[in-house]
């Protein structure tokens, strides 16, 4: 397969991708009004079907390894590009994401992002952006599920480093609830930027749980020696090599 086919096919995936959002989005509209399930279920059955275009068109299969949680629990992830966030979505029953606070005004992502309770978090000062996000995770708690934060705040290229945020820490800490760390190596296939895709197996890993309780840097510690580690197995796995442990 050439790499000018590769990325024709790639280029009308990503067409596809985002032109089924109008429809899938108007056909679950009123129900998602009414029902909070209804809007999961128009979201999960999205994250399905897109994974599932990019298996017979271009060559990119999903693969979801460990236990995804089905209780209550801070799901602490890797991001590298917007495939991980649709597996890990797909793969649990009541998820909602820590979003950038500009994703609300998105359409259609951004009202269905609200409706399955998403906590749309504003940038700038560390403390005060941090205050408002736990403040707005208390007043969302009426909303149960697996609350998905990604800890290094944005998309990371693959062989890229970047610290991990204390907010990840701070939530793990008031919510009392255990963390489910997830491995990725999406970024290798997917990238941050371009058009380009892949073939290949890309895969979201869950990893064991972190109980409740541990103090903070010990969290952060393990929580970020746990995903990267885990991360670059699952890279060189699929090839990516230029990795400094």
């Amino acid at each position: 397969m050439t790499y000018a086919f590769q990325w024709i096919r790639s280029l009308l995936f990503i067409v596809y991708m985002y032109v089924m959002l109008l429809p899938w989005g108007l056909v679950f509209l009123i129900p998602a009004i009414f029902s909070r399930r209804a809007a999961i279920y128009c979201c999960r059955s999205y994250c399905w079907h897109i994974q599932w275009v990019a298996g017979w068109l271009i060559g990119l299969k999903c693969e979801v390894r460990g236990t995804p949680p089905t209780d209550e629990v801070l799901i602490a992830a890797k991001h590298q590009s917007f495939l991980d966030v649709l597996m890990i979505y797909g793969a649990i029953p009541t998820g909602r994401f820590i979003m950038k606070d500009i994703l609300k005004f998105a359409p259609i992502v951004g009202q269905f992002g609200l409706r399955v309770g998403c906590i749309p978090v504003k940038r700038g000062k560390r403390g005060a952006a941090i205050k408002k996000m736990v403040a707005d995770v208390e007043a969302g708690r009426a909303m149960p599920g697996q609350l998905i934060i990604y800890s290094q705040g944005t998309r990371i290229a693959p062989g890229v480093k970047a610290p991990y945020k204390v907010g990840t820490g701070v939530l793990y800490k008031e919510l009392g609830q255990d963390c489910v760390p997830v491995a990725a190596n999406v970024g290798v296939f997917w990238p941050k930027r371009g058009i380009y895709r892949k073939p290949g197996v890309a895969v979201v890993e869950f990893l064991p749980r972190i109980n409740a309780g541990m103090e903070l840097d010990a969290f952060m510690a393990h929580l970020e020696t746990t995903v990267e580690t885990k991360s670059n197995a699952l890279m060189r796995e699929a090839g990516f090599t230029a990795i400094e442990e």
